[in-house]
């Protein structure tokens, strides 16, 4: 359905974002092209004689078929073994255990992807996740971990376990009162998960020792849709009322 929208009405929907869309003019119809001319009967032409058949005794050559064309393995970047999980390592290591809010519980994990998994906090994916965890107060937290999973290119030495088995090594070590899946990917390698984002963030989940965990937002796709971010902050307030009730009970 199309609108008939004047230029004030057009401009007004411009300000407030919206792309209006003009209905092409009809083009004229191009004229009928003249119909061919009748083709001549061409003159009556002697008729070639018959080539000689070929004798028996002169050899037949045949053309080799040309090679069937093979197209090489495209190399994904991706080693057979697909994501694997970090060594988990403290994000504020100099924060005060006396200045530590005890609702945030004895710790936390936090497991993503990271351009820069040795540097987790550097890059504009860094500061974002800065900015999410200082606001949660986990930067007093001196006990707040982050493990990255990454994706090792073929040919280069990976660093890692298997996701399953690098989580149940980490919960055994650190005890944490809440885990953080930030992003499909680590939210489907540590869930044993095929469902998409949006039910993985409404759904109340337990890891295999009990462990809470909550998932949301990567924060690399945070950057790319801002209008995100206040669903983010609202698992993340989810997350710190379920630690905040561990805590309590």
């Amino acid at each position: 359905m199309s609108l008939d929208l004047d230029a004030r009405q057009r401009a007004m929907l411009q300000e407030m974002g919206v792309t209006v869309w003009a209905a092409p003019q009809a083009l004229p119809a191009p004229a009928p092209a003249p119909a061919p001319a009748a083709p001549q009967r061409p003159a009556a032409r002697a008729e070639a004689p018959e080539p000689a058949a070929t004798s028996a005794a002169s050899p037949v050559r045949r053309t080799a078929p040309a090679p069937e064309a093979r197209t090489a393995p495209v190399a994904t970047g991706v080693s057979a073994g697909g994501l694997l999980l970090g060594t988990p390592q403290a994000l504020y290591p100099l924060a005060d255990p006396a200045a530590t809010p005890p609702e945030l519980g004895a710790a936390w994990l936090i497991v993503l992807e990271s351009p820069t998994p040795d540097q987790p906090l550097a890059g504009d994916v860094g500061r974002l996740l800065d900015n999410m965890l200082r606001a949660m107060r986990l930067h007093r937290h001196p006990r707040a971990f982050v493990t990255t999973l990454t994706r090792p290119a073929v040919g280069l030495p990976a660093e890692g376990v298997e996701p399953a088995a690098g989580l149940q090594q980490a919960l055994a070590a650190l005890r944490p009162a809440m885990v953080l899946l930030l992003g499909l990917a680590p939210a489907r390698a540590l869930l044993g998960s095929r469902e998409p984002l949006g039910r993985l963030r409404a759904g109340a989940h337990r890891l295999a020792d009990g462990t809470p965990a909550v998932v949301s937002y990567d924060p690399a796709y945070l950057l790319r849709a801002p209008e995100a971010k206040a669903a983010a902050w609202a698992d993340l307030c989810h997350a710190l009322t379920l630690a905040r009730q561990a805590a309590s009970g």
